[in-house]
């Protein structure tokens, strides 16, 4: 019940304010929980040691308050979906190789668009849904009815068409024999029966989910990010979609594809740090 009445009141002062205005009062409340959050800031120290460790204490250090203050950011920009239409969309949003995800659909098996917790995953699906595409999204149902009900109506404002995690497999197969778009965040496995890859040279749980569906379907798979950029606008960056022909070995294969996303997460990653939200001890080492 907290955490849904914090929604609601952040969701109050970022409609109510100025953009600028907004972010600035999203800064300022980061700031102060910044210095509570001993946790947090703990595993975003160890996390980022990890993708750099020439990197000095100061250097992962402003990486971090970069971090938590790009995180603000997303979640005013969350809550002003509502504010959301094609005007914002050409004044704020560079798109990039939209023409991979035509291609994708062009083959009539569906696409799987991948992107992992970087930038505004969220804000990319309702631009791809405003822009006229059929798009899923696959995500995390929250303990909490009442925020879970506001998340999904956020969404869902907007076109996105949400389906519970729990029920992934069998609505994701549904949308994709459809020659829809299902949408996967693939740089964090919640269920605890992730395929071990190496992830910047360090062993690390991923979801195999993206890649299952993809040797099961033939769906494409399409990375695409939505960046902030230092101005505050964004640029939606689509990638070719992968070109893969399964060998008949089901484990290599998944191992295969999943090896070639995982780089580009990486690549993305290292170019981004301050932009990767992952508030928990990411590798198998750190959590011994």
């Amino acid at each position: 019940m907290f955490n849904y009445t914090l929604y609601r009141i952040g969701q109050f002062l970022a409609l109510s304010l100025p953009l600028g205005i907004a972010y600035k009062v999203g800064i300022f409340i980061s700031d102060l929980h910044y210095l509570f959050a001993r946790k947090d800031r703990r595993s975003i120290t160890e996390n980022l040691k990890a993708i750099f460790p020439g990197k000095t204490d100061k250097e992962i250090r402003n990486i971090r308050v970069r971090v938590f203050r790009n995180f603000a950011k997303y979640l005013v920009d969350f809550f002003r979906f509502s504010k959301i239409d094609e005007e914002y969309i050409t004044k704020n949003i560079k798109i990039e190789h939209l023409n991979y995800l035509d291609d994708a659909l062009s083959r009539g098996k569906g696409v799987i668009v991948l992107t992992a917790h970087v930038g505004n995953w969220e804000l990319g699906g309702v631009v791809v849904s405003l822009l006229g595409y059929p798009f899923w999204a696959v995500a995390l149902t929250h303990k909490d009815k009442k925020v879970d009900k506001f998340f999904n109506f956020q969404r869902q404002s907007k076109g996105v068409k949400v389906i519970p995690l729990k029920n992934a497999v069998k609505m994701s197969l549904d949308a994709l024999k459809k020659g829809e778009l299902v949408a996967l965040v693939g740089d964090r496995d919640f269920t605890e029966k992730g395929t071990m890859v190496e992830f910047f040279g360090k062993p690390a749980l991923l979801p195999v989910g993206p890649a299952a569906l993809s040797l099961k379907t033939g769906a494409s798979i399409v990375p695409g990010f939505m960046l902030r950029n230092d101005d505050d606008t964004f640029t939606l960056k689509f990638s070719k979609p992968f070109d893969f022909q399964p060998s008949g070995n089901k484990n290599e294969d998944l191992q295969a594809i999943m090896g070639q996303y995982k780089a580009i997460f990486e690549d993305c990653i290292r170019e981004h740090p301050d932009q990767w939200y992952m508030f928990r001890r990411f590798w198998l080492e750190q959590k011994k």
